[in-house]
């Protein structure tokens, strides 16, 4: 099979010419061609008056050698396509049910192949089904009535479910995890489109359903799925698990525990800290969301207001301080809303969230700011979650309970705003001006100022004064990574660390990813209780 690069078509002319072009491009024969498939797209819009799709594309040959030789090009290239393998089971039938605790996406998608392998799996969820979280949470924004276990952080799908829905990964993936998740999400509801197009999304109403879904199939195979059922405590035995608690009463043998249980399970880390789980802190970042018209970040990127086949234009930017600290953009949504993911009482955390038509008013993104353990009040395990938790308190003292916001040039003067300018905000969750140099660090304030102001060199109007920052971002990432072995596995045997929460993932693909690696280290290990494989 060939890649081919650098396919570039007018933007407007759509899919429906890479196949031509391709013709064209190779000074090829339709007859010549086996099959052919996009396999990235992504937009070129360095030249405004002239914005270009841009693909590579898998295609197979009938005289692929006598092609290339007579092509010496290096968009070119002959490449050897590997499906996604799941490895073949090992010897030791399980005597109790797999555990698998948190159904973001790592656990749910861990959950989803081990069910697909007969393994018949035990899913259990803090918070509540899709449904009734959703309502939950549309009630908490309105009436400010809070759920401690069913929130935007808890809950079916994770805290993924109530955000942009990116599936954009850094990750280096040699083994197809990557393709194989993305083929999931089409095959339970996501647009094909998101195979192949550079920054892919789903958004959170299509999410919604797609978590439903995977959970139906998974209780189909034979699983189980079970809500609001937090795990509470573990037992051991001369270093193996034993035994696991639900919700304070109820005790279940367990000799093998999948811990996907989210960057926010807090007092899941302290009590997996008293039962001697080896963990470390961890760098994350912390900062605010920023609000600008997304008309604004249109022009900036595509040289117009508005287009119905670009869509709601994105960025990422990144800035070093003064003061040697990063400064960058996170989870950017274009067309979104600032939400408050707030999960604990009297803290105030927000987040960023966007439907699949991504048609809000606004863009918004977290502009945030690295911390270290150097900046942990101790050097206890728990002192980054000790951190996140007083800054988010601040920020709820700040705003009386609402989200904290605050113009960009009354937060550079260290004034409350009294009014948002020409920029209206566009949330989920009732807000209250407030001082936000009171609910961060001095040096983090410090550097989003600069980063910000640096930011309207690459944007024009980033740095616009009524730009509306809401605060505090302080979930980027997990604080506490568990330490696991070359098995996947805890100094705790039986136990294996999954996902975001345990500091192995940064998103939503990333998570989902992991669940499919743990997956693959349980089956290496246990046989599966039902033999039929999907």
């Amino acid at each position: 099979m060939l890649r081919i690069g650098q396919i570039k078509i007018p933007y407007r002319d759509g899919d429906s010419k890479v196949y031509k072009t391709l013709l064209k491009k190779l000074h090829i024969q339709e007859q010549e061609i086996l099959s052919w498939k996009i396999f990235k797209k992504s937009i070129d819009a360095r030249k405004k008056q002239e914005i270009m799709s841009v693909y590579t594309v898998d295609i197979e040959l009938k005289h692929e050698n006598a092609f290339l030789k007579r092509n010496r090009n290096r968009n070119i290239q002959k490449i050897e396509h590997k499906e996604y393998q799941f490895p073949k089971a090992g010897e030791r039938l399980p005597d109790h049910p797999i555990v698998i605790v948190g159904s973001g996406p790592a656990g749910l998608f861990c959950a989803l192949m081990l069910a697909r392998y007969g393994y018949r799996p035990i899913l259990l969820e803090r918070g509540m089904d899709v449904e009734r979280r959703q309502n939950a949470v549309e009630r908490f924004w309105k009436t400010g009535e809070f759920q401690p276990d069913t929130n935007v952080q808890f809950g079916e799908g994770g805290a993924g479910t109530f955000s942009d829905g990116k599936l954009n990964t850094l990750v280096k993936d040699p083994f197809g995890r990557h393709r194989k998740v993305l083929e999931l999400f089409v095959e339970f509801g996501a647009e094909p489109e998101i195979l192949y197009v550079n920054k892919p999304h789903i958004g959170t109403d299509v999410l919604c359903h797609i978590v439903k879904a995977m959970r139906e199939e998974i209780i189909a195979l034979g699983g189980e799925v079970r809500f609001e059922s937090k795990l509470t405590d573990i037992r051991t035995e001369k270093g193996q698990l034993t035994s696991i608690c639900v919700n304070d009463e109820t005790w279940m043998d367990c000799e093998c525990l999948v811990l996907a249980v989210g960057h926010s399970a807090r007092d899941t880390f302290m009590m997996l800290k008293k039962r001697g789980l080896p963990m470390t802190a961890k760098s994350f970042a912390i900062g605010v969301r920023i609000e600008h018209p997304q008309e604004m970040i249109n022009r900036s990127q595509y040289g117009m207001d508005r287009d119905d086949i670009l869509g709601s234009a994105s960025y990422k930017l990144t800035h070093t301080a003064s003061n040697g600290r990063g400064v960058y953009t996170f989870c950017m949504c274009p067309g979104g809303y600032v939400v408050n993911a707030s999960s604990e009482e009297g803290g105030c955390v927000v987040n960023g969230m966007s439907y699949h038509g991504r048609d809000s008013a606004n863009a918004n993104s977290a502009v945030i700011v690295t911390v270290t353990p150097e900046d942990f009040p101790s050097e206890d395990v728990m002192a980054g979650v000790e951190f996140q938790r007083f800054w988010e308190q601040r920020a709820y003292m700040e705003g009386n309970g609402r989200v904290p916001v605050q113009l960009y040039g009354d937060f550079c003067e260290d004034r409350v705003s009294q009014d948002f300018g020409k920029v209206k905000p566009v949330h989920k969750g009732a807000t209250a001006f407030a001082d936000l140099n009171r609910c961060l660090p001095a040096y983090v304030c410090e550097s989003l100022k600069e980063g910000i102001k640096a930011f309207g060199h690459k944007i024009q109007g980033y740095d616009r004064e009524d730009a509306i920052l809401s605060g505090v971002e302080t979930r980027t990432s997990s604080p506490i990574r568990m330490e696991r072995d070359g098995d996947f596995q805890s100094e705790i045997r039986g136990i294996y660390p999954c996902g975001e929460g345990a500091g192995y993932a940064g998103g939503i693909t990333s998570a989902a990813m992991d669940g499919l690696r743990i997956a693959e280290a349980i089956r290496k290990v246990y046989s599966p209780t039902e033999k039929t494989e999907k």
